[in-house]
């Protein structure tokens, strides 16, 4: 658990995926994250938590049902969302947290 605080401490935007192996919306969400990841680059962190094995975590942070994306900076949220997003979406998301333009992203 401290390698996660230590990762949404940072000041670099960090899109964390909470999920289950056994949940469909997720097993959807995971080729959209990678996507989403390899479009932003080292610009934000993205990263998956398993419910099941960091319930705790689940709890904390009031995951309620699954996939819930939460964007931390400095430790603290800066956004949620549950439910299955598509990639555009999450992109522009980035974007906006980030405060950069569209043409930003890719570069």
């Amino acid at each position: 658990m401290s390698e996660f605080t230590d990762i949404i401490g940072q000041s670099k935007l960090t899109l964390v995926d909470f999920y289950a192996t056994w949940c469909g919306p997720c097993k959807m969400q995971a080729p959209i994250l990678e996507y989403v990841k390899n479009r932003v680059g080292d610009k934000a962190n993205v990263i998956k938590i398993d419910v099941d094995k960091n319930q705790d975590l689940a709890r904390q942070y009031r995951v309620q049902s699954i996939p819930t994306l939460i964007a931390f900076r400095d430790g603290e949220p800066v956004w949620r969302g549950a439910g299955l997003h598509q990639a555009d979406q999450l992109v522009a998301k980035i974007n906006e947290l980030l405060n950069v333009k569209d043409w930003d992203i890719d570069r």
